[in-house]
């Protein structure tokens, strides 16, 4: 490992290798490798010339099949025409065992992996939300650091990853595609209730009309859901990442959104973010040293067992955890 000004400084001048080892090193979980990820991020937030903070953060996700992995691409491409500098991160807090696939993301998004303005990397949760957070939020400083004005973060799971993305994110863009079934139901489901734009995508041959229709039918029912508030209603866009089409109306909103929030408004909206993340790192941190005390461990294991003899409940069990904890705690403090 190089040390950590060196790396910041490498990392400034935007080398890439520089940038996907520092990436590696917020996403471990080893303890040294922790204080050596603080330090760096440290150094890349105070330094006088620091770029941290200046990009337009945007999550992105979808239905099943909507296409996400090609509009990425057709949007990046877009934007790196446009003389941005983009950094994709896909979240996968579904893979446990492989902590994501390098390889899958870049074969998806071939031509965009080899744009010299692009960077795409996973940025793998270990199975856990926390890890979500952590891992993706201190990823993007990095890559803010290095110069990099524009981060989408694709979330690969549903549910709840959505909701964790959008907690990090300025613009929360939902994809879907015509007849999904999900139009009305999303909503009740509240992933569309956290989204900022929506677009249909694949509207393309044939499926134009089909595209429009589902459109109007989202948009008017988001009209309803924010009737008689003055928040962002968000509009809701058809597109066709297969040709093109409409990708450049769907950033147009994006930046309207921001420019909507305001200075203050997207300020403030970072800084609440900050107060989430600050606690996420705390239950993270929390559950790692529950997970590596051996006395706490044997417990966990002893309750474990009883619960499945039905000799204890499932709140003793926690108790139990929770006091051996305590109790670790409190000896190595005396």
């Amino acid at each position: 490992m190089i040390p950590v000004a060196e790396l910041a400084d490498a990392i400034r001048a935007g080398q890439r290798t520089s940038v996907s080892r520092a990436i590696t090193l917020v996403e471990s979980r080893r303890d040294d490798h922790r204080s050596q990820a603080r330090e760096l991020l440290n150094n890349l937030v105070a330094h006088p010339d620091s770029r941290v903070g200046h990009a337009v953060r945007v999550g992105i996700s979808g239905v099943p099949g909507v296409g996400k992995s090609t509009f990425i691409e057709a949007l990046g491409t877009h934007l790196t025409n446009a003389g941005h500098r983009v950094a994709v991160l896909a979240v996968d807090p579904s893979s446990v065992r492989t902590r994501g696939s390098v390889l899958g993301d870049k074969t998806r998004m071939a031509k965009l992996s080899v744009d010299p303005n692009a960077y795409i990397r996973p940025s793998p949760s270990a199975g856990t939300l926390g890890g979500v957070a952590r891992a993706t939020s201190q990823a993007m400083t990095i890559l803010e650091a290095a110069g990099f004005d524009v981060v989408l973060v694709e979330t690969v799971g549903v549910g709840q990853s959505e909701i964790t993305v959008a907690g990090m994110v300025d613009t929360f863009l939902f994809l879907t595609i015509a007849r999904t079934g999900d139009q009305l139901q999303g909503i009740k489901k509240g992933i569309l209730e956290i989204a900022d734009v929506l677009a249909v995508n694949k509207a393309d041959g044939e499926r134009v009309r089909e595209a429009e229709v589902t459109a109007r039918e989202l948009s008017g029912a988001l009209r309803l859901v924010y009737a008689g508030t003055h928040n962002w209603v968000p509009p809701v866009l058809t597109c066709s990442a297969l040709d093109g089409t409409g990708i450049g109306e769907v950033w147009n909103r994006i930046v309207r959104h921001r420019e909507f929030m305001g200075v203050n408004g997207l300020a403030e909206k970072r800084a609440l973010q900050q107060v989430e993340f600050m606690q996420s790192l705390v239950r993270d941190e929390l559950e790692q040293r529950l997970h590596s005390d051996p006395d706490v461990l044997r417990v966990t294991e002893e309750s474990r067992q009883a619960l499945l003899t039905g000799q204890t409940t499932a709140a003793s069990g926690a108790d139990a955890i929770i006091a051996a904890f305590d109790a670790s705690l409190a000896a190595r403090n005396d």
